[in-house]
């Protein structure tokens, strides 16, 4: 089974931080963002493979990631193999969804396949939610509970049923119906190759991977699972200076 981890934006709110260095591979606490993920998704059972893409302007520092890891042995048997989506700049960008129907577009047969973007450190385990979704046959989504009721606006909100089911997935709402975000984090069965197809042919949106999970939730069956955790989302130049100095203190 495989992992796509989508890292080819321009991450233009943390300019001039960002503009000639990928943001999956600043250093978090001395880490790059990346490492974090990696090392979660290395201990995944029936893991084949992890796919990242780039763009093509930070693509060469992805290939230095990648060589240091090879040297050190991290992967062990997994493959690792890189992407670029062609862009060369923000305004070229073909979008976290275009770039995830490149990845799933290289694969030798459709399978089950866990995306992620890589900006994000995920302060909760994915095994066993990983686990839980190899017994079952519906896609999955995490939902995290927000308490601050500031940040419900500038994320993916979950509607969802009193059994998990997600409902719909309203993005960036100006009135959220519930507290209830979702991280990029999907956990996707083989039926989600044409899904992604019919989606990018029918709206032509391939950026924002919350309007994709919001067609396919009405088209078969997601769940959520809703955790009473957190993240840390680098998603501008605060969020970046508080991410690494609470995981400083936490390695004190």
């Amino acid at each position: 089974m495989k992992v796509v981890i989508l890292c080819a934006g321009y991450a233009t709110r943390m300019y001039p931080l960002t503009k000639n260095f990928p943001k999956p591979l600043l250093k978090i606490a001395d880490r790059p963002v990346l490492d974090y993920l990696i090392d979660q998704i290395i201990d995944l059972p029936l893991i084949e493979s992890i796919h990242i893409v780039s763009n093509a302007r930070f693509y060469d520092h992805f290939v230095h990631w990648q060589s240091d890891h090879d040297k050190r042995g991290t992967f062990g048997k997994i493959t690792v193999r890189l992407h670029s989506d062609g862009s060369t700049e923000n305004t070229n960008r073909l979008g976290a969804i275009a770039d995830l129907q490149l990845a799933l577009k290289s694969f030798d047969t459709p399978g089950r396949v866990l995306v992620s973007g890589g900006d994000n450190i995920y302060r909760f385990p994915l095994k066993p939610l990983w686990e839980t979704f190899l017994q079952n046959k519906h896609h999955y989504v995490v939902g995290i509970a927000e308490k601050k009721e500031e940040n419900l606006k500038n994320t993916g909100i979950l509607e969802f049923n009193e059994s998990g089911r997600v409902l719909r997935l309203h993005e960036k709402p100006d009135q959220p119906i519930s507290n209830w975000i979702c991280p990029p984090l999907y956990f996707f069965q083989p039926s989600v190759w044409p899904q992604l197809d019919n989606f990018l042919a029918t709206s032509g949106n391939g950026d924002a991977p919350g309007y994709f999970i919001d067609y396919l939730c009405q088209h078969e069956p997601v769940e959520a699972y809703q955790l009473n955790s957190s993240r840390l989302d680098i998603g501008s130049l605060e969020a970046y200076l508080q991410a690494d100095q609470q995981m400083r203190q936490e390695l004190v």
